[in-house]
This record gives C-alpha cells, structure tokens and sequence, in this order.
C-alpha cells in the first residue's frame, strides 16, 4: 500500500517538475519575443512576423504600385560598374516601368533587427530587449527577373507608417531575415554584414561573417556576444574620436528619412548597387562596406 502511495507521490512530483519546466519555456520565449510584442493574427502559412508598428502600412508600402514601378526601374536599369565617384546620371522615365519584365510579386515584409548602440557601448544589459532593435523592414521577390534578384528596404517614418527607403542588389538581407521562427530572433551585425540567431539568451551565428565575428564559435551567450562587439566597435561609435576624425562613418542604426520618393531616379557608378533615398530622390549607388579599422 505504501508502494502505491509512495508511487502517486513521485508521478504527481514529476508532474509538477514537467508542468514548471513548460511553464518556463513559455514564458522564456514570451520574454524573447517581447522585443518585437505579440504575433499578428492574420492566418499565413509560415511563422508570423514579429509584432511590427503598423505592419498594414508596410504591406500597403511593397504591394502599391509606386514601390513597384520603382523596383521595376531598378530591374530593367544596368548595373553601372565604374567607380562609385563617377557621375551621376538621370534614369529616364517610362510610362510602364513593368512593361516586358517578367511577372514578380514582392513578398510581405520581415524584421530587420539590428544589435543597439547601448548594448555595443556596454551600457545596455545583455538582454533580447536592450540588445536587439527593429530598424527596417525587407521585402524579396517572388522570382528572378532576368536574372536579377532585389531586396526592397522600408524604413519607419516619422508620425507612423513606412516608406520605401531603398531597392538593393540581391536578396541576402531577405534571406536570413526571413529565418526568424517562433521563439528565435534574427539580428544583424552591420559592420561585418553577420546574421545571427537568437534563441532565448543563446547566439548562433548563420553566416561565415557571423562565424568569424564569434571567433568560430558554435554559439555564445549573450553576455559573451556583448564583450566581443564591445571590443570591435565600442570606441568607434558615433561622436566617437574613431568616427569625428572620418576614419568611418563609426556605429550607427540606419537613418530614418521622413522623405517621400521623388519622381526623379539618378543613376552613380557602382560595382555592388542600391537604389537609394537621399534627400526625396531616388539615387542608384554602391553599397558601402562599414570599415571598423
């Protein structure tokens, strides 16, 4: 009789231990998905997006048909493979900019994350909250057009909503963004272009990049992660001496432009392009690789 009871005892005691050990998963998970709040509701096929500040915004910004003109433009425009100093030259304008492209849609927008100023200073505590924050968004086709493939970046505008702020080469940045899962994170790195996964407090890196930036380490902790890119850049952030002296542009999260796209595209030479905003117009320019020496 004390054999059954003795046995109740320890099933209703490893009940317990399993019924607290989910408990803390999901509420662990909670607190690493609380960067970006609540999943939306909308039923899609793959994980739902992070809870993105006027995402309805962002889907209206990639499916209009300004956006889309714009990044049929950039399509059907070559390549320029001079230098980026080169002139800068008009892009004529179409009355169809799609006309003869083959058919594309460009997919519903995803987070693009990057590690905060305040966690690279070491100011901020290696937490998801205080390490990671949602810069842009990125959008990749549905298909290649002629061979091409591009990436559309929206960043926040003031007031609310998003807007287009750029249209890149490739669709790297879609990629890995897009690897986000339920209870997983993916951050960037800028200034060495590594994507990384985060899983509760644990970074995995996902590119070769992000492998050197480890050290070639499998993962790290957070706190482990925060020392390293403390050493890389914590001296060269902006109003650093590293950045006033112009040795880079130093440390920084993507600007945000209040500016709505002019009508006016401009072509400069570049090897790798963008098709950028600066300043209300549209300006086709080598992507510039963050020097952190």
């Amino acid at each position: 009789m004390s054999d059954t009871s003795g046995t109740k005892k320890s099933s209703r005691r490893a009940a317990s231990r399993s019924s607290r050990l989910s408990l803390l998963i999901a509420v662990s998970a909670s607190a690493l998905l609380s960067v970006a709040g609540p999943a939306h509701s909308a039923p899609v096929k793959d994980p739902l997006p992070a809870d993105i500040p006027d995402y309805q915004a962002a889907l209206d910004a990639v499916k209009s048909t300004e956006v889309r003109n714009t990044v049929c433009n950039f399509l059907r425009t070559p390549v320029p493979t001079d230098s980026a100093d080169g002139p800068v030259q008009t892009i004529p304008e179409t009355a169809e900019p799609c006309q003869g492209l083959p058919a594309f849609t460009i997919k519903d927008p995803v987070a693009l994350n990057e590690i905060t100023p305040e966690f690279v200073a070491g100011t901020a505590k290696p937490l998801p909250t205080d390490a990671i924050k949602l810069t842009q968004l990125v959008s990749s086709l549905s298909a290649t057009v002629n061979g091409r493939n591009a990436t559309v970046m929206l960043a926040p505008t003031q007031g609310g909503g998003w807007h287009l702020a750029a249209v890149r080469d490739g669709d790297h940045d879609a990629a890995y963004a897009s690897k986000a899962t339920l209870g997983t994170l993916v951050f960037t790195e800028p200034q060495i272009r590594g994507w990384y996964q985060l899983k509760l407090t644990t970074v995995e890196p996902l590119n070769d990049q992000a492998r050197q930036g480890l050290g070639g380490q499998a993962s790290v902790s957070l706190g482990d992660y925060q020392k390293l890119v403390k050493a890389r850049y914590a001296d060269k952030l902006p109003g650093s001496e590293y950045d006033t002296t112009g040795y880079s542009s130093g440390y920084n999260l993507q600007q945000t432009q209040d500016d709505t796209p002019s009508s006016t595209l401009l072509l400069a030479g570049s090897s790798s392009a963008a098709l950028v905003l600066a300043g209300g117009a549209v300006v086709l320019r080598r992507r510039r690789r963050a020097s952190t020496h």
